[in-house]
């Protein structure tokens, strides 16, 4: 149990590191278009509907993943929480290159879908920073064989993490309406 405490803590300030680098960068990235370097491409407007579907495969993942822990298949689920973890990452790296080669979209909804839409948006963006060192912990506790402790975390993560993958498709379906064609 020490030695599985210890990697754990070997990988503290990693994902630390990484929790932090991730959504700064993300921000920053935000900012910076291709053009801006003379990086004439087309606006890569064919990715939002592939990364809105990569969170609802992660949502269904994500589910899967509970079902087959529950009924006590621990190599599916690993497989299914590191596919999850594998579609996170493509997101992330698809989401980055549309907003770099495109501008933001504005939503155009008025009246009361507006402030669901703006409150769906914000909790969404909120939790997807927050739920980065979550995933990291919960997964290397795992991988440590820390498995009282995962499961204690997982009840945390998984439904911040669902949530996360859940609303990135509703914002997608909200909005895109309004993307330039």
């Amino acid at each position: 149990m020490e030695e599985n405490k210890t990697l754990e803590n070997k990988f503290k300030t990693p994902i630390v590191i990484v929790s932090i680098i991730i959504p700064v960068a993300v921000a920053l990235l935000f900012t910076v278009k291709l053009k801006d370097f003379g990086i004439n491409i087309e606006p890569l407007s064919f990715l939002p509907p592939i990364y809105a579907t990569i969170n609802a495969i992660t949502a269904l993942l994500l589910i899967s993943a509970i079902i087959a822990i529950k009924n006590g298949n621990r190599a599916l689920h690993e497989r299914l929480m590191t596919t999850a973890i594998g579609c996170s990452v493509v997101f992330l790296v698809m989401y980055v290159a549309y907003h770099m080669s495109s501008e933001s979209t504005k939503f155009g909804g008025e009246g009361a879908i507006r402030y669901i839409y703006f409150f769906i948006l914000i909790t969404h963006i909120a939790l997807s920073v927050i739920i980065i060192p979550f995933v990291l912990f919960t997964y290397v506790r795992a991988l440590s064989q820390q498995f009282d402790r995962h499961k204690k975390l997982a009840r945390i993560t998984f439904p911040l993490w669902l949530y996360v993958a859940v609303t990135g498709v509703i914002v997608y379906l909200m909005i895109a309406p309004y993307y330039v064609k």
